[in-house]
């Protein structure tokens, strides 16, 4: 009979702004007395296990739910580079006050932390779990045509959700008894493309007539929003977004059908976009009420170890 109460390791799936949904994840089970002790997380899964362990999440929560359409733009280029669209420099300053300063290291927290990347030249997954936990997140964060990849110990590094989506493996490997995991992903496959309309209503301010503004509101659109009809050709972050979903949840399928979670927790994000940062208070309510879903299951694995 087990004396000591099981570790829980807690894997935190990949899906970019459908990412903040694990904020809402975590404060539910928190609430629950659920205290995850080993954060595994692929993407932005990453970015956001590790504010967890950084003891900054309530921060990062409320900069994403104040976010707005024209502020997620300026974390983009308008002049787009060969390598990717991100503006890196102000990516960094946002790393380093909503997770940790450069220096910081995994080895730091008392939590046991890993992000999940993949090798660009082998196509191995990368297991993070050493050294800068911002260089970590960042290399389990580079989507190919987002962000460059990142060199992290003399290898080319892109996104992990190219390999495993839902870090499972990682969190057993760490020593969890239980896995709670993430699938942010589980019901994309085949969703409609949203329409124009509502890009294309603006508010009219004062503002309008800035040059710059009018800029970046029409990259903002590029962005964002998705064909009109089923007869207007995807734009190409739709096809871009779409051809991730299906590799991912293809992917996530095989991953835990080998290795499954012990709790499985998938919020209904269909509706929100690859790149729609500034609808967290969906994604984080979407987040809350999976958990709320899984009450019954959450409550026999407590009583039951």
């Amino acid at each position: 009979m087990r004396t000591n109460k099981p570790t829980i390791g807690l894997a935190l799936g990949s899906g970019s702004a459908r990412g903040w949904a694990h904020i809402g994840i975590i404060k539910e089970l928190e609430i629950l007395g659920i205290t995850p002790e080993i954060i595994c997380g692929t993407s932005v899964g990453a970015l956001v296990g590790a504010s967890f362990v950084s003891n900054k999440l309530s921060h990062l929560e409320d900069w994403a739910c104040s976010l707005t359409k024209y502020e997620a733009a300026k974390y983009f280029d308008i002049n787009f580079g060969l390598n990717g669209f991100v503006n890196i420099k102000k990516f960094r300053q946002f790393l380093n006050e909503y997770v940790a300063n450069d220096e910081t290291t995994i080895e730091s927290y008392e939590k046991k932390f890993a992000a999940i990347a993949t090798d660009l030249k082998t196509g191995r997954e990368m297991w993070l779990m050493k050294n800068s936990i911002v260089e970590a997140v960042w290399a389990s964060m580079s989507m190919p045509g987002l962000f460059p990849a990142i060199k992290y110990n003399n290898r080319w590094l892109v996104d992990g959700g190219l390999v495993n989506p839902v870090p499972v493996s990682a969190c057993r490997a760490l020593g969890a008894d239980i896995v709670i995991a993430v699938n942010l992903n589980g019901d994309l496959i085949g969703r409609h493309y949203r329409t124009t309309i509502e890009e294309k209503n603006h508010e009219n301010d004062s503002s309008n007539n800035n040059k710059l503004t009018e800029l970046v509101r029409e990259y903002s659109s590029a962005l964002f929003s998705n064909g009109d009809s089923d007869e207007t050709a995807p734009g190409l972050l739709d096809s871009i977004a779409g051809s991730i979903n299906i590799t991912q949840d293809r992917i996530t399928r095989g991953r835990l059908a080998g290795d499954p979670a012990d709790i499985l927790l998938t919020p209904k994000l269909a509706g929100i976009g690859l790149l729609e940062l500034y609808r967290a208070d969906e994604a984080i309510n979407a987040g809350k009420k999976s958990v709320e879903r899984a009450l019954p299951d959450l409550t026999h694995m407590l009583e039951n170890n």
